[in-house]
């Protein structure tokens, strides 16, 4: 039995950095609402112009967070099966197809 891959997450070190910044940034955003000016109840810049902006930028960077490919992550994989079923032939291309029948077949 051929030991199986280790497991690939779809998020690298880099994702997970920029998910605790944009959640740093979504908490000051907060906290920047919430304890605004104490006599203007919050009604002043602090609390309606610059809390909102720290949560647009918040969102902003958990969205780039999920969707940053980490370039830790990308590589590419080749199984030790297409190798073994690939002939080379003069003036054919270098990989032919496999010789094995597709586990699945359709129903019909």
């Amino acid at each position: 039995m051929t030991p199986s891959p280790a497991p690939r997450f779809a998020f690298g070190p880099r994702n997970y950095r920029l998910m605790w910044i944009g959640l740093a940034v979504l908490a000051a955003g907060f906290i920047t609402m919430m304890f605004g000016d104490r006599e203007n109840y919050g009604e002043d810049f602090v609390g309606i112009t610059l809390g909102p902006l720290l949560l647009i930028a918040g969102f902003l960077v958990e969205f780039a967070a999920i969707m940053v490919r980490d370039k830790s992550l990308a590589q590419t994989i080749e199984t030790p099966a297409d190798t073994a079923n690939a002939t080379v032939v003069a003036g054919a291309p270098t990989a032919a197809a496999p010789t094995t029948a597709p586990a699945y077949k359709r129903p019909y």
